[in-house]
């Protein structure tokens, strides 16, 4: 490959994450901006941006999958290095709500293009690593469920889409919606809802302080999280 080859393929890929960028930014703040007006925005002719992207579907489709990665990313780090079920679930819920509710208005218009079944298939390796951790959850008496680990992690999957649909429609204040989401998840797997509000505000300000867990740390919660049941 030439130095003219491969400087042309530089902007070209220099180009293609330009027009994404810009395309998410006016598709949330006009989820019916035009090819022609993402074109504008980006500083580039309506023709470059059909040259990377054949149509406003298969644009919105990209933006989905890249919003997927993200999820699947927070997912993970949220549950690294996590023995305990219910702190995994928390951790895990905070990082992803902070990429889904900046995606929260592209997965509204993604459903019109990519459909519904379409972002559940692309969240299926984010929906297994829940169904693990609630199945451990399950099995250690942390969490508790007639639902077997897979159910509830499709019904943990749905009612996140929920409350980003509630923050879109102004009834769950952006603010709040972050621990909200933790605290659903919990109460939902079966803990104890003042126990699950507790150990969400403890998590969730070490995680917006940027703190980490401390080690053996999750022994001592999952056994609080017995207690509290066993209280109840």
């Amino acid at each position: 490959m030439t130095a003219m080859t491969t400087g042309s393929a530089s902007r070209a890929d220099a180009n293609r994450r330009r027009i994404l960028d810009v395309a998410l930014a006016e598709l949330l703040r006009d989820p019916d901006a035009s090819m022609d007006q993402i074109a504008r925005a980006a500083g580039v002719v309506r023709r470059t941006v059909y040259g990377h992207f054949p149509s406003r579907e298969v644009l919105v489709s990209t933006l989905t999958d890249g919003a997927v990665e993200a999820v699947a990313a927070a997912h993970a780090a949220g549950r690294e290095g996590v023995e305990d079920p219910a702190e995994s679930l928390i951790r895990s819920t905070l990082a992803v709500w902070e990429i889904a509710d900046r995606y929260r208005l592209l997965v509204a218009l993604a459903q019109r293009s990519v459909t519904v079944q379409g972002i559940r298939e692309r969240l299926t390796p984010v929906r297994e690593a829940c169904a693990q951790v609630l199945r451990h959850g399950l099995e250690q008496g942390v969490f508790e469920s007639p639902l077997p680990a897979p159910a509830l992690a499709y019904v943990h999957e749905q009612m996140l889409f929920a409350l980003m649909e509630a923050v879109n429609d102004g009834l769950l204040a952006t603010e709040e919606a972050g621990r909200s989401a933790a605290v659903t998840m919990l109460t939902t797997a079966g803990v104890p809802a003042s126990r699950a509000t507790a150990l969400v505000a403890k998590l969730s300000d070490a995680h917006e302080t940027g703190e980490v867990h401390e080690t053996g740390g999750a022994h001592g919660r999952t056994g609080e999280v017995h207690k509290a049941r066993e209280a109840g």
